[in-house]
């Protein structure tokens, strides 16, 4: 080293060592400095403590702790970005009639069938054709529209009341959730590249359909629209603002209940738009402790059903969580242990509830460092989506408000770096119930830090406890990227996310719990690895999670590595909030 850069190198250390003086961000033991500031500000003698002085509005001190760990790395500090405030209107009337900016029609194949004189036996379709003199008939042969999902056709009508006609493909008769969110999806398309303030969305036809089944269309509609408008520009040098402010939905019905289901539909929204937020936010500005300021802002948000408890590493380390403080140590970044509890304001809760989410705001792999081709290292932001899901569900629980039912949303956030402090591959850790666990790969760190929250949502007196997380990359190669493996011992609980899922249209599977495939899973001197043979991975960590869950406990294990993020559109999903808060309903009933 030469004389300049040595004094170079006393220069930085110097600065270095003021730097970690006053920011938690440059501690170089572990958490000191970051738990040192913590304790300054509230260090209660026990975690039950903590939790009781914290009561409802009480979570501040947590909020301002979780302050002092917000990233300046890069300077970049997301814009504020309004959530599409879209007004809709059930209403019956005749659609030729409706006057606004655009008339979008939901065509199925079997609308747009002619007769011999090449007219439309479709009703609808037959009297807008009449309005535009055969226009319609022409376009649809023109523009080999055939009412296929995801076809869409726009005429723009000069002196009529509504200014463009827009067909959506609708596909088959009986449609899914799916193709009813497509529908939506389309409408915003439209409505943007028309610059449309205003829009009015009907069915060709509604032969056959319950009034159930229109009110599930409604829905799906409403929520397609609102996911359609929106855009996560908050990392943009410039964005535009959505013009679509209003949209009337034709034909579904009208009245309380229609009316409910599409404010039901926009309170979804908000919770999957936030969960999409928190995923897309890169990992310089999401840190664990900024997640657990946004946990404690939906405690604020709804302080009438909401209470939150933030706990630190050396609260963490008194509940004896060896497991979660293992993958953490490595980064400068402290830990933040995150509990929201939903309780109605009013009436008695018959059932209590745990949703645990998988909280890794960056995964670099650790010591067995994420490398080569398709290590997707720089996309590891998203490892945090089973928190998002499980943070966006509570969002949108705090606005729907369902009663008789207790929720805990768990998140052990931190990060999995690489550091002289860090977890080694060979070491043991021990988690908050007893036991060992030989870490054989650190970059299977996601079950580490869910054993500890799974004994922790044990310990809070629940009946069923759902996971999610981005645990393998073999449940993709399974599935694919489009669905979710699910893990359950109890059938019940299985048909429960089933019919959740159906509701909301997100793709699930059940995968088997093959108790023969924990021999791989034995170590020679702890009670277990942390990661088995190749074959079957997605198995042997939902086995491996399983020896975390009390047993009177029922329990089902997410995997939604595959569906959480969306390559073509390079950006979050959202997966996993609306089904969550399907489940939750069905169990407040």
């Amino acid at each position: 080293m030469t004389m300049a850069a040595a004094a170079v190198t006393a220069s930085l250390i110097a600065s270095r060592l003021s730097y970690a003086s006053s920011s938690t961000f440059a501690c170089p033991r572990r958490y000191s400095a970051a738990v040192l500031c913590f304790a300054r500000l509230r260090r209660p003698p026990s975690a039950p403590a903590f939790r009781r002085r914290l009561g409802r509005m009480g979570h501040s001190t947590a909020a301002a702790a979780a302050a002092t760990t917000r990233a300046t790395l890069g300077l970049t500090k997301p814009a504020a970005v309004e959530i599409p405030q879209i007004a809709f209107a059930a209403r019956e009337l005749d659609f030729v009639e409706w006057k606004g900016d655009i008339l979008a029609v939901a065509v199925s194949e079997k609308d747009l069938k002619k007769d011999s004189d090449s007219k439309f036996e479709n009703l609808v379709l037959k009297r807008l054709d009449e309005k535009l003199g055969g226009l319609l008939a022409e376009a649809s042969t023109e523009e080999d529209f055939t009412g296929k999902s995801g076809q869409s056709t726009v005429l723009r009508l000069p002196g009529l009341g509504f200014k463009r006609l827009g067909l959506l493909g609708l596909g088959s008769p009986s449609s899914s959730v799916t193709a009813y969110q497509g529908i939506g999806e389309a409408v915003a398309a439209v409505a943007k590249a028309a610059q449309a303030r205003n829009a009015a969305v009907c069915l060709a036809s509604l032969d056959g359909m319950s009034e159930e089944a229109k009110l599930h269309a409604a829905s799906a509609i409403a929520s397609g629209t609102v996911l359609g408008v929106y855009e996560d520009n908050r990392f943009k040098s410039e964005s535009k603002k959505p013009l679509l402010k209003t949209v009337d939905i034709i034909g579904f019905g009208s009245g309380s209940q229609v009316d409910q289901k599409l404010k039901y539909a926009t309170d979804v929204c908000s919770g999957v738009i936030f969960g999409k937020e928190l995923v897309n936010a890169p990992a310089n500005v999401l840190t664990p402790g900024v997640m657990a300021e946004e946990a404690s802002k939906i405690a604020t948000l709804y302080s009438d059903v909401f209470t939150v408890t933030i706990l630190d590493a050396e609260q963490c380390k008194e509940l004896k969580m060896g497991s979660y403080l293992g993958v953490a140590a490595a980064s400068s970044n402290p830990p933040h242990f995150i509990h929201l509890c939903y309780k109605p304001s009013s009436g008695d809760v018959k059932r209590k509830l745990a949703i645990v989410g998988k909280g890794l705001t960056f995964d670099s792999g650790g010591y067995n460092i994420k490398t080569g081709p398709g290590c997707s290292i720089e996309l590891m932001k998203f490892d945090m989506g089973g928190a998002a899901a499980t943070l966006g569900a509570a969002k949108a629980l705090g606005e729907i408000k369902p009663p008789g039912v207790e929720v805990h949303f768990i998140v052990a956030a931190c990060e999995n770096m690489i550091s002289g402090t860090g977890m080694r591959p060979g070491d043991i850790v021990t988690a908050s119930n007893g036991k060992t666990i030989e870490v054989n790969n650190t970059d299977a760190e996601g079950r580490l830090t869910l054993a500890d929250a799974l004994i922790y949502a044990c310990n809070q007196g629940i009946e069923k406890v759902v996971d999610l997380a981005t645990l393998t990359g073999a449940c993709v190669v399974a599935l694919g990227p489009s669905i979710a493996g699910f893990f359950s011992p109890n059938d019940d609980l299985a048909k429960e996310i089933v019919a959740a899922s159906e509701a909301t249209g997100e793709k699930f599977w059940r995968m088997p719990l093959e108790d023969s495939y924990w021999e791989s899973m034995k170590s020679g001197v702890a009670d277990m690895v942390n990661t088995g043979g190749r074959q079957g991975g997605a198995i042997t960590a939902a086995l491996f999670l399983k020896q975390f869950v009390d047993e009177k406990v029922q329990w089902l294990h997410i995997d939604m590595a595959g569906p959480v993020w969306n390559d073509k559109k390079r950006a979050a999903t959202g997966f996993g909030v609306s089904t969550l808060i399907e489940w939750v309903l069905k169990n407040s009933l």
